[in-house]
């Protein structure tokens, strides 16, 4: 399994003019091809008088899909660029649509590949680039009296707590990446004299921009 990817978080368009000619660029997360494909079908109904509505999208962990059109401009001028630009940046589970309404200045082969690229890629930045990473759900079950202590050592090491539940004893859940994991119940079990309980309930993928896990991500 792929521990870490690059994907984007958000929805995100633009709109910018490149001489006389109208780009508007649409970014959008999917997880499946049918996803991206319901997306590039609603950016074309939204603009069926647009001279071209130009899709590129990955999806797969493995860039296992990579689809593009250009949508009648010249063969390689539109798409092409679009898809080399996300493999470049090796974005994944990426839908990406530029529309364009012509303005009546020709670009020109290097002008057009320059004018999609760069509307692609502001409404990528836009839609903010993150990665997804491979985290365990670690449980950890303690005596009420080491609560202080393990509760501090865990975030001092710079371990995110999900949450904290009080029954009969102390229930604290703790995000670490899949490669700390071990790290983490090792440390436990120094700081309790192994005395604590310690499990993995979960494995998943988790927002991660520069370098912190999201809010959004812990549920």
């Amino acid at each position: 399994m792929i521990k870490r990817y690059k994907t984007i978080s958000r929805y995100a368009e633009v709109e910018h003019i490149i001489e006389k000619s109208k780009f508007i660029g649409y970014a959008k997360p999917v997880e499946t091809e049918e996803e991206a494909i319901a997306f590039v079908q609603e950016i074309k109904e939204m603009h069926k008088n647009a001279t071209h509505n130009v899709p590129a999208y990955i999806v797969g962990k493995k860039n296992e899909i990579q689809r593009y059109s250009d949508d009648g401009e010249p063969a390689g001028t539109a798409g092409v660029p679009i898809l080399d630009m996300l493999k470049k940046e090796e974005l994944k589970n990426i839908a990406i649509v530029v529309t364009r309404y012509f303005g009546g200045i020709k670009l020109g082969t290097g002008g057009l590949v320059r004018a999609y690229t760069n509307t692609a890629k502001l409404v990528m930045n836009k839609s903010q680039v993150i990665e997804k990473v491979l985290h365990d759900l670690i449980k950890i079950r303690i005596d009420y009296s080491m609560l202080g202590k393990v509760q501090n050592e865990v975030l001092n090491a710079g371990y995110c707590i999900k949450d904290t539940i009080f029954d009969d004893a102390v229930n604290m859940y703790v995000y670490a990446f899949v490669n700390h994991s071990e790290e983490v119940i090792k440390m436990i079990k120094n700081i309790t004299s192994a005395k604590g309980e310690i499990s993995i309930q979960d494995t998943l993928y988790l927002n991660v921009l520069e370098g912190k896990i999201m809010k959004e991500s812990l549920g």
